[in-house]
């Protein structure tokens, strides 16, 4: 199914759970972050006063966790409309 053969509802449930779970794992990588490291998660990885390797590493979980909650919840929209939609 591609994504034009969505149904309205899986698009709408896909974008909802996609803010949600990005937000839950912000806020999971900055505790993990600030337990692992030691500091504060990063807010702006261009900044002089954080080193290559914190901006990269942080730069690959962030980028790395964004596409897993994505995944995830776009797998969540469409269980979800599977139940609400008969013969799907």
């Amino acid at each position: 199914m591609t994504d034009t053969e969505q149904p309205l509802g899986v698009k709408v449930g896909t974008v909802v759970l996609t803010i949600a779970a990005g937000w839950v794992a912000q806020k999971l990588i900055g505790v993990v972050w600030e337990k692992t490291t030691g500091s504060v998660a990063p807010t702006n990885v261009d900044d002089d006063e954080i080193s290559i390797i914190q901006a990269v590493t942080f730069a690959a979980v962030s980028g790395g966790v964004a596409v897993l909650a994505k995944r995830l919840a776009r797998k969540g929209a469409v269980r979800a409309a599977a139940r609400f939609v008969p013969g799907r």
